[in-house]
């Protein structure tokens, strides 16, 4: 017999849209996941998702969920949602949550070392390359030999850009790329 959180996993897991982001349920409820970082936030639709998810998987035990943004201070014509309005939807789930604006480098410059291995990590397809090239070698550091990766390509996400799991080495090669300082 299917109970309502069996029916909702499968709905999530095999016909939920967009098609890409089923990767990310499935494998949310393989591994039990319990803390869950997305570079990128765009619309909390997805995040929502992967958050109850890994609650109804977790059981009594805490889901930490942090998001990387722009918020305010992306581009005029991106459309995405406050600080203040992300941080009252998802609060709402339970989670442990939290928000961290700016870049992708600029914050896990300051956040890496405090936010401690992360289970699963997410970086969205809008975010250019320039602003990941400096957040890879922070990446090391909020991993754990479990963790999953995935990194979205680039495109339109209510068409459904594609996610592919990173492998640890393609990190470690990443982060091992010199960076500039600043003169």
């Amino acid at each position: 017999m299917f109970t309502t959180s069996r029916l909702k996993y499968l709905y999530l897991a095999y016909f939920s849209k967009p098609v890409a982001d089923r990767v990310l349920y499935r494998a949310i409820q393989k591994h039990g996941f319990r803390s869950i970082l997305e570079i990128g936030l765009g619309s909390t639709e997805r995040s929502l998702r992967m958050i109850r998810l890994a609650q109804r998987r977790a059981g009594s035990e805490p889901v930490r969920f942090i998001a990387i943004d722009m918020f305010e201070a992306r581009p005029a014509e991106t459309r995405g949602l406050s600080l203040k309005e992300a941080h009252k939807l998802l609060k709402a789930t339970g989670a442990h949550v939290q928000l961290i604006p700016g870049d992708p480098s600029s914050a896990l410059a300051r956040s890496a070392n405090a936010l401690g291995p992360l289970d699963l990590v997410i970086v969205s397809g809008d975010c250019n390359e320039a602003s990941l090239s400096g957040a890879w070698f922070y990446m090391p550091r909020i991993l754990h030999a479990a963790s999953h990766l995935y990194i979205e390509s680039p495109g339109a996400r209510d068409q459904g850009r594609p996610l592919r799991p990173m492998a640890a080495s393609e990190v470690e090669q990443r982060a091992a790329v010199p960076r500039r300082r600043a003169a």
